[in-house]
């Protein structure tokens, strides 16, 4: 499927801005399931500084400071992408046991070892092992704890298939847990998440990443859109889609499978990747510095429009 991507943001001052800078991940990436044709951004004010680069995670970042006083400052992503979904099929996938898969995320070395210390290892299990390696610890967001593992727990049925632990944890998720905007924050901590089982994408992504990695399995964290298909007899909304958030998990012989506990399901063509990295600190959309300013608020607007 390919789609045009449409991700305004916009933000109004109570004061004048005089100098604001900021990182934009709005960019889809190019991978074996997607291929970004194009992508440009328009900003306003117009940018007196703008730079793009590739972060740690393979992510496209983009860095732009505006220099001229301002009360509104308004920026939109325009990306035309496509996605294909035959590259996310299950059946295409190996299916070790998760005690099998755990036990060579532990055989593997850690991130930052010596060459002396791992590269015999890293010759046997290749670098995408090793990658892979540094999405089982904990990361800024999301900290492993005893709670979390025996939420979890019920899906690790012994030598089961690490393909079926997920799914079943992601079916579970689905069903204990009520979509609600209204209940957290990005500063909400999974212990309450799962307290209240309430959340949203990126809560659900965030609690099932935890789980997995309590016990040992590499998990990603993915921002991005999905598209929403309005009920019969009526017009499509322009602006109405969202972003999104979802999770994937590291299969040893196969690659990353991805998730969606939000819907329940195994994204396919409907979902569209801007970044990955350990959680959403390292995915964050739009994120800067302001001086000045007061008080603020934000709007987004996100148009996700098919084009086949």
């Amino acid at each position: 499927m390919k789609y045009r991507i449409t991700h305004t943001t916009v933000y109004h001052y109570s004061q004048s801005v005089g100098l604001c800078q900021n990182e934009a991940r709005l960019q889809p990436r190019n991978f074996w399931r997607q291929q970004c044709h194009s992508s440009r951004f328009e900003i306003s004010p117009a940018p007196l500084d703008f730079q793009e680069r590739i972060d740690f995670f393979g992510n496209r970042v983009a860095y732009f400071a505006v220099q001229q006083a301002h009360k509104k400052l308004t920026v939109t992503a325009i990306s035309e992408v496509t996605v294909f979904p035959k590259h996310n099929s299950q059946d295409s996938f190996t299916q070790p046991s998760w005690e099998q898969v755990r036990g060579l995320m532990q055989e593997a070395p850690l991130p930052g070892q010596s060459q002396s210390q791992g590269m015999g290892q890293m010759q046997d299990q290749g670098l995408e092992l090793l990658d892979a390696r540094q999405y089982v610890l904990d990361s800024p967001m999301i900290t492993t704890t005893d709670e979390l593992a025996r939420y979890a727990q019920p899906s690790f049925l012994p030598n089961r298939p690490l393909v079926d632990v997920v799914r079943d944890l992601m079916q579970r998720i689905f069903s204990d847990f009520t979509y609600d905007p209204s209940f957290t924050t990005i500063a909400t901590p999974l212990s309450d998440v799962l307290a209240h089982k309430r959340g949203v994408c990126q809560d659900f992504a965030h609690l099932a990443i935890a789980c997995l990695r309590s016990f040992g399995i590499a998990a990603r964290y993915i921002s991005g859109y999905i598209e929403t298909l309005p009920e019969p007899g009526k017009p499509r909304l322009v602006g109405a889609d969202a972003s999104h958030a979802w999770f994937s998990v590291y299969i040893p012989g196969s690659g990353w499978l991805d998730f969606d506990p939000t819907n329940n399901t195994l994204p396919y063509d409907q979902h569209i990747t801007l970044a990955w990295g350990r959680d959403f600190a390292d995915v964050t959309p739009l994120k800067g510095i302001a001086f000045g300013g007061g008080q603020h608020t934000l709007s987004v607007s996100v148009d996700v429009l098919r084009l086949d």
